[in-house]
């Protein structure tokens, strides 16, 4: 048995040459880099893609028809202006009867304290014409006392004089032979003290302001 040690000899090109094949491969399979694109040709793709992506993400979407008003109300004033609702027939009778029971009482009351006041006479629709009509004149200074100078709201007057005919207009056909008689008569007398009183307006023009008193500049 020799006492020389033994080396082993390793052919270091074989392991050199596998390393290079593999390396050879790696690049192979690695997709090259994109090119550099400008901003407006990225910005443009990320546009692209942003819809896409969002859609997919979305997933389908249930498509419903704006719910239309019923049938008769569309265009109505009174619902676009946000009036509420016409109280119903029901309604209307309970608060008719809670309003005349209301009333009596406050009748009774009055006449407990007032035993000679007989009771209320019940509204008529001449009262309500007689209202207008004596509203238009005070109005146009019917109602000054004697030696007084009458204060005179003449657009007053002629809006209470247009609420007139407006009752007119829309009674017109529902109302008794005398009813009829008393508003046309009431609106005529009324239109005319306002066409005499715009006359005067008209032709006295701007009074001149009053002298100064006797010792006075």
């Amino acid at each position: 048995m020799s006492d020389t040690p033994k080396f082993e000899v390793i052919d270091r090109r074989k392991y050199k040459a596998e390393e290079e094949e593999r390396e050879t491969a790696q690049k192979t399979d690695t997709p090259p880099p994109a090119p550099p694109a400008n901003d407006s040709t990225a910005g443009a793709r990320e546009e692209q893609a942003a819809p896409a992506s969002a859609a997919s993400a979305k997933g389908p979407r249930l498509v419903t028809p704006e719910p239309q008003p019923p049938e008769g109300e569309a265009g109505d004033p009174a619902l676009e202006a946000g009036m509420p609702p016409p109280p119903t027939a029901e309604e209307s009778r309970e608060q008719k009867t809670a309003y005349d029971a209301s009333s009596q009482r406050l009748e009774d009351i009055v006449r407990a304290q007032n035993p000679g006041v007989g009771p209320q006479p019940q509204v008529t629709f001449e009262q309500l014409i007689q209202q207008f009509y004596l509203s238009a004149m005070i109005q146009m200074g019917a109602g000054a006392q004697q030696g007084e100078r009458p204060r005179v709201d003449i657009l007053g007057a002629k809006q209470t004089i247009d609420l007139l005919g407006i009752l007119a207009e829309k009674t017109k056909g529902n109302l008794t032979p005398a009813e009829d008689r008393m508003l046309q008569s009431a609106l005529f007398e009324a239109r005319m003290a306002f066409l005499e009183l715009t006359n005067m307006i008209t032709m006295q023009g701007v009074q001149a302001p009053p002298p100064p008193a006797p010792g006075k500049r």
